[in-house]
């Protein structure tokens, strides 16, 4: 494929392609083959890579290390109230030089702008290495099938990838202001308290529930995990929900059921955590004279990308573009990272999120464009400094 042939791609017209594309979890709705359209024009490899009725694409030009790595997601949150958008979620309308569309910050501008910056590294020169993307249609969702399953099946084949961006909004107040390079953990916890109906003139006949999970739920909530890990706030646990779902006020109820969440830094593991609620449980359980039944699902450790020449050169290459060096941070939610680490070093950087997930999710045309400049310089000052064996 001749250099004259690549196709230069608008980042503000893919953006509106994608956007128009209804893909809401776990739809695609053609979303991803807009992007391989493009993907394939420039010489890349498509691969797709279907899970449990799940789109994922995972696509690489060169053979050569080092690997350079984009990865993003296609799917999309619920619109919410479409009556309350001032534009179709999905038309994609450019209005006063704004574009509106669900997906527009998060996070199908990021993707399309990546994808622009591949298109004008390839028109200048042949990078060194390969350039890839790994792309999911399900990290709104469970994201079971989507990047954690690309992630284990590409190790098992004996893929590398030497760094990985991932485009999330990762920009605060500003493009390029914040870079994550780090996550905490999450660990969410069921608990089912089985105590005996009766009613509540004889409580010696029964064996009432809720006591029994406030008290637990009071023990565990007391509990100070850490005061803070280098670079990472203080881990939290926090209770979201406690249900009796009892009609009666003349019944002991038989169970009583509550949710718990932990966000947590590397001072712990998800093994550990649920450990240590496994062991309150059984004490509360002995105690009390009741069964307790836990469930526990972890979706991600926590982790962090050491200082090193990935990180700075990311920094190096915002702050030439836009005159701003972002703030290395590790604060707010999960994101696909958490299973890209497992391959290699990982960081995300993206457009503003101030509107993502919102009706009238929104970002200026500039924005993107912007973005796309940062990321055609990270691409080349990556590509430059990353030695393979890193």
């Amino acid at each position: 494929m001749s250099r004259a042939s690549l196709p230069m791609i608008d980042p503000v017209e893919l953006t509106r392609d994608l956007i128009r594309r209804p893909s809401v979890t776990p739809l695609d709705e053609g979303a991803m083959d807009v992007l391989q359209a493009r993907l394939e024009a420039m010489g890349f490899a498509c691969r797709r890579m279907a899970f449990e009725g799940i789109e994922n694409l995972y696509a690489r030009r060169g053979t050569a290390r080092p690997n350079l790595c984009f990865a993003g997601h296609t799917d999309v949150v619920p619109v919410g109230a479409e009556a309350d958008w001032s534009a179709g979620p999905f038309e994609a309308e450019v209005r006063d030089g704004v574009l509106y569309g669900r997906g527009a910050a998060d996070m199908k501008g990021g993707i399309a702008a990546w994808t622009a910056a591949v298109s004008r590294v390839l028109a200048a020169t042949e990078p060194a290495g390969s350039l890839s993307f790994l792309i999911t249609g399900d990290e709104e969702g469970p994201a079971l099938h989507g990047t954690k399953r690309v992630v284990e099946q590409l190790a098992a084949e004996g893929e590398i990838i030497d760094a990985c961006v991932v485009g999330e909004p990762s920009s605060q107040r500003v493009l390029g202001d914040m870079i994550k390079i780090g996550r905490r953990g999450s660990l969410n916890t069921w608990i089912t308290v089985k105590g005996r109906q009766g009613h509540v003139a004889y409580p010696d006949r029964a064996a009432n529930p809720v006591p029994v999970l406030a008290r637990l739920m009071s023990k565990l909530d007391a509990h100070v995990l850490d005061t803070g890990f280098t670079a990472f706030q203080p881990s939290n646990l926090e209770i979201t929900t406690l249900d009796v779902g009892n009609p009666a006020t003349n019944v002991i109820p038989a169970e009583a059921r509550g949710r718990l969440n932990i966000r947590f830094n590397p001072n712990h593991t998800g093994d550990g955590l649920i450990a240590w609620i496994d062991a309150e449980a059984a004490a509360e359980a002995l105690a009390s004279g009741v069964e307790i039944v836990l469930d526990h699902q972890c979706s991600g450790e926590a982790f962090l990308t050491e200082a090193g020449s990935f990180v700075a050169a990311v920094q190096d290459a915002c702050e030439a573009v836009l005159g701003v060096r972002p703030e290395a941070s590790t604060t707010g939610g999960t994101s696909d990272a958490r299973f890209i680490r497992a391959l290699c070093p990982v960081l995300e950087l993206g457009l503003v999120g101030q509107t993502m997930h919102q009706v009238d999710e929104r970002v200026p045309v500039a924005e993107i464009e912007a973005l796309t400049e940062v990321y055609q310089r990270v691409i080349e000052t990556v590509m430059g400094r990353l030695k393979p064996d890193e």
